[in-house]
């Protein structure tokens, strides 16, 4: 059987990269509007200073290609030469069974450039699909100080392991999460809904709750993939797009060909059982008992699927924020909560799940920041969101909630009151649907948040690299 000639991986090789001719990007992505992300992600590329690859990771169709070629284009605007600029889609079956360093031959090969020598910049697309991707792309970061390489993945923690193992020192991760509510309304130019607080730093209010809270159940819906935001075609039947090119993508190609997962309608079934329940509590041995398969079966199941960025497990703690021995009980949650909306069906404010779902929506906010959040449960009480610092001591904590009830009837808040009680927290909040303000209960003071303004100010803050809301800070500002 005759072998792919190199002389047409060339020629592919020259239509991914036509600047290299032209020096523009393809027009389909000159016509999409930036992420914000570009402004963290773009400097980890372009720097000089330290010998480093860097890693993008991020589910599917977040726009981990898109930031790609628009971190190209910064590189042209900056003065790097365009044929100082590589870029492979490794998952193009031409290129298949090519070891990394064959790439730079055959680039090298179509351009004339002296990688050896010339300071270059090359991005691989897809790098899961290499074999011992990590071990060859460590040898070119130690053995060629002047090629900047940049690598990409939908199977992000399986690229976390694999980078740490084998990149320790060498790589530099960084995590494209769906889009945060905040990019969501400033992709769409509706950032004029919010305005900066004058009384509390780094947060932000509204003058008309009623027309954010639409566009945040939109964007619960449909708002957690650039490209569903623009399409009206595919909101109405986001289950086509969502279903089919994301999901079935990941659960019949990628997770089997990573993992060798042989039951398919196993995994399907459980990952459609987890996103129906997503905020909900769930254990092993409930999971084991309504599926028919085995728990360690199952364990593995969900470290895949969240290797695939489709759910993030969360861990629970005591009344005093302890861990359990043994974790029988969790949480799963929707890294993207419009994936509950593709599977079912579109969720209104009114809807008997949308608690769970905004509650899905706050912790989607969190996932690009390290920050290592639990929830806590014990008999009789529940509170959604707790964080606990470096020493085990709780930083803070918050109950998610969508309705105005709390925020009239602060005394029902028992479960809360008691869990700040046990941790010596004199402050708190908790997300309403409309309401703003604060109230002292039992020598707590509780704020109140309308749950897509905090939605908002997480992913802004994240995004423009500000610390996580501070409790204490904003207690301390409201007060005055």
């Amino acid at each position: 059987m005759r072998k792919v000639p190199t002389e047409q991986v060339v020629k592919r090789l020259a239509i991914e990269n036509p600047w290299w001719e032209n020096g523009q990007l393809p027009k389909i992505y000159r016509s999409f509007n930036h992420r914000a992300y570009l402004k963290l992600f773009y400097p980890l590329v372009e720097s000089r200073k330290v010998r480093r690859a860097t890693v993008l990771m991020g589910p599917r169709r977040v726009g981990k290609t898109v930031l790609i070629h628009h971190t190209i284009q910064n590189l042209l605007s900056s003065g790097v030469p365009a044929i100082r600029i590589a870029y492979f889609s490794v998952d193009h079956p031409i290129y298949n069974g090519l070891a990394l360093e064959s790439f730079l031959d055959i680039y090298s090969q179509a351009t004339g450039v002296n990688y050896l020598e010339d300071e270059c910049f090359i991005f691989f697309d897809e790098i899961q699909y290499l074999k011992n991707w990590e071990i060859h792309l460590k040898a070119i970061v130690d053995r060629l100080p002047n090629i900047k390489c940049t690598v990409s993945g939908s199977a992000a923690a399986a690229l976390k392991l694999k980078s740490h193992e084998s990149g320790a020192g060498r790589f530099t991760d960084f995590l494209l999460p769906p889009l945060t509510f905040h990019e969501y309304l400033e992709l769409l130019g509706k950032n004029d809904l919010v305005i900066p607080s004058e009384s509390v730093e780094d947060f932000f209010e509204t003058s008309n709750i009623e027309e954010l809270n639409n566009n945040f159940i939109h964007y619960l819906n449909f708002g957690g993939y650039p490209e569903v935001i623009f399409s009206e075609e595919i909101q109405s039947d986001p289950g086509r797009f969502i279903k089919n090119d994301i999901i079935d993508k990941v659960l019949l190609r990628d997770l089997p060909g990573l993992y060798g997962v042989q039951d398919i309608q196993e995994l399907n079934y459980l990952f459609t059982t987890l996103a129906f329940n997503t905020s909900n509590e769930v254990s092993l041995e409930e999971l084991s008992k309504g599926s028919g398969v085995a728990k360690n079966t199952i364990k593995k199941y969900i470290e895949y699927l969240e290797a695939a960025f489709l759910i993030r497990a969360v861990h629970r703690v005591d009344r005093t924020a302890k861990r359990f021995k043994r974790a029988n009980f969790f949480k799963v949650y929707l890294t993207n909560p419009s994936i509950r909306s593709a599977l079912f069906s579109p969720i209104i404010s009114e809807d008997p799940a949308m608690g769970e779902v905004a509650e899905t929506a706050v912790y989607s906010q969190w996932f690009h920041s390290d920050t290592l959040l639990h929830y806590s449960r014990w008999k009789g009480g529940e509170v959604d969101i707790v964080n606990i610092g470096n020493e085990q001591k709780v930083e803070w904590a918050i109950e998610v909630k969508w309705t105005d009830r709390f925020y009239k009837k602060p005394t029902e808040l028992k479960s809360l009151l008691k869990f700040c009680h046990s941790n010596n927290l004199d402050s708190t909040a908790v997300t309403t649907k409309s309401k703003t303000g604060h109230t002292i209960m039992e020598n707590v003071l509780i704020d109140f948040i309308p749950t897509s303004l905090y939605c908002y100010t997480v992913g802004h803050n994240l995004i423009k690299g500000k610390k996580q809301i501070d409790k204490e800070g904003l207690t301390n500002k409201v007060r005055l």
